[in-house]
C-alpha cells in the first residue's frame, strides 16, 4: 500500500511540474518575442534552457546515486517556484531583457537535469520489474498530457489575458508538487547511508563505462542524440515561422495547441505501446520513433496548421513508443545502483544534443532561412535508420536476460 501511495504521489508531482513546464515552454519564447524577433536571438532561448544537459546531466545522475532522490525532487520543486516567481514580477514592470531570459531559462533547465533525472531513478523503486513498462507509460502519459496537451494551450491562453498570470501559474504548479513529493514516505537512497563516499567524479566515470560498454544502450543514446538534435534544430526557430506575423499567423493560444498536438499520438502510443511490441517487436516500433523525429522536422513545410497538427499527432505515437520501450529497458537492464549515473550519461547524449540543435537551428535560420532548418533536419532524422541496424529483439531480450541472471 505504501508503494502504491508512494507511485501515485510521484505521478501527481511529475503530472504538476510537466504542467508548468508546458506553460513555461510557450510563455518564454513569446515574451522573447516581444524583445526581438531574431531567429538566432529566440533560438538562444531554447538553447540556454537545453545546455544544462550538456554540461550538468552527469553531476545530476551522480547525485542521484548517492542522495535521497526525494529529496533533490522537493529541493528542486521549491527552487523552480522561487525562480518562476522571480520571473513573473520582472514582467510585470515590463524590465524583461533578453539576456534575463537566457539566464532564466537556463537556472531551470539545470532544475530540471536534477528533478527529471532523480524521478527516473526513483521509478525503479516504486514499480517491479514486470510492471516497468505499465508504470513508465502512465508516468510518460502524464508527461505528454500536462507538459504537451493541457500545458502549452493553457499558456498561450494566459499569456493572451497577461504574461505575468502565466509565469504565476506556473509557479504555482511547482508548489503544488513540491506537496506531493513532500507527502511520499520514506527515504530514496540508492545505496546505504554508511557506505564509503566516493570522489564525485569517480562515480560519474563508473556510470559513463558502464553506458559505453554496452553497445546496445551506446548506440540508442547516440541514435536519439541525433533525432533530438534534428528536432530541436527545427524547435528553436518554429515561433518565428508560426507566430503572427510568421508564414503561418498563428496567435499565442493557436501557437500553444499548435505545440500540444503531438500530445494526442503520445496519449495513444502510451497506452498501446505494450500491445505494439507483443505485435511487431520493440525493434520495428523504435525505428517508427526514429521516423517520428523526421516528420516532426518536416510537418512545418506544410504550412497550413491543420495539416501541421495532423503529422505532428501521428509523430507522436511513434516519440512515445520510443520513450517508453528505451526508458524500460535502461530501467531492467542497469544496476540500481548505478541506473542514476547511466540515465544521466545517456541523457548527457540524448538531451545534450539539444543545444546543440538549437544553436544550429538558430544560425541556419538566420543565413539560409527558415524552411532550409526544416529541410535538413527532416534529412538528418531520416538518415539515422541506417544505426537501428544494431538494434534488433535478439539483442535487447539478451541484455535482459543477462540483467536477470546477475542479480
Amino acid at each position: 500500500m505504501t508503494l502504491g501511495r508512494n507511485y501515485q504521489r510521484l505521478w501527481s508531482a511529475t503530472a504538476l511540474s510537466n504542467l508548468s513546464d508546458g506553460m513555461f515552454v510557450v510563455a518564454l519564447p513569446l515574451l522573447a518575442l516581444q524583445i526581438t524577433r531574431s531567429p538566432a536571438a529566440i533560438a538562444g532561448v531554447v538553447l540556454a534552457a537545453r545546455l544544462p544537459w550538456l554540461v550538468f546531466a552527469l553531476h545530476a545522475g551522480a547525485l542521484a546515486d548517492r542522495l535521497d532522490r526525494r529529496r533533490i525532487m522537493l529541493n528542486v520543486s521549491l527552487g523552480r517556484f522561487a525562480l518562476i516567481g522571480l520571473l513573473a514580477v520582472i514582467a510585470a514592470y515590463e524590465s524583461e531583457q533578453i539576456w534575463v531570459l537566457y539566464v532564466a531559462a537556463f537556472a531551470l533547465g539545470i532544475c530540471e537535469t536534477l528533478f527529471d533525472t532523480a524521478a527516473g531513478s526513483t521509478l525503479p523503486m516504486l514499480v517491479s520489474g514486470a510492471g516497468l513498462s505499465r508504470g513508465n507509460s502512465r508516468l510518460f502519459a502524464a508527461e505528454v498530457l500536462f507538459n504537451r496537451f493541457a500545458g502549452p494551450p493553457v499558456g498561450g491562453f494566459l499569456v493572451g489575458i497577461a504574461i505575468t498570470l502565466a509565469f504565476l501559474s506556473s509557479a504555482v504548479c511547482y508548489l503544488l508538487a513540491a506537496l506531493a513529493i513532500a507527502l511520499m514516505t520514506g527515504r530514496f537512497l540508492a545505496r546505504p547511508a554508511d557506505s564509503p563516499r566516493s570522489r564525485l567524479l569517480t562515480d560519474i566515470q563508473v556510470g559513463l563505462r558502464y553506458l559505453w560498454d554496452s553497445p546496445l544502450l551506446r548506440t540508442l543514446a547516440l541514435l536519439v542524440g541525433g533525432m533530438n538534435l534534428s528536432v530541436f534544430a527545427a524547435l528553436s526557430v518554429l515561433p518565428v515561422f508560426a507566430v503572427d506575423p510568421g508564414p503561418m499567423g498563428l496567435s499565442p493560444f493557436a501557437f500553444g495547441l499548435l505545440l500540444s498536438a503531438g500530445a494526442v499520438g503520445c496519449v495513444i502510443g502510451a497506452f498501446s505501446v505494450q500491445r505494439l511490441q507483443r505485435k511487431v517487436g520493440r525493434a520495428w516500433l523504435l525505428r517508427l520513433g526514429v521516423l517520428a523525429a523526421a516528420a516532426t522536422c518536416a510537418a512545418p513545410l506544410l504550412t497550413q496548421p491543420i495539416l501541421v497538427v495532423g503529422v505532428l499527432a501521428v509523430a507522436g505515437i511513434g516519440e512515445m513508443c520510443w520513450d517508453v520501450i528505451t526508458v524500460s529497458l535502461r530501467q531492467r537492464i542497469v544496476p540500481e545502483h548505478l541506473i542514476g549515473r547511466v540515465n544521466a550519461g545517456y541523457r548527457l547524449v540524448a538531451y545534450g544534443s539539444m543545444p546543440i540543435g538549437a544553436a544550429i537551428g538558430g544560425v541556419l535560420g538566420q543565413t539560409l532561412g527558415l524552411r532550409w532548418v526544416f529541410a535538413i533536419g527532416t534529412l538528418a532524422s531520416v538518415s539515422l535508420l541506417l544505426g537501428m541496424s544494431a538494434v534488433s529483439d535478439r539483442a535487447m531480450d539478451t541484455a535482459e536476460m543477462d540483467a536477470a541472471g546477475s542479480t
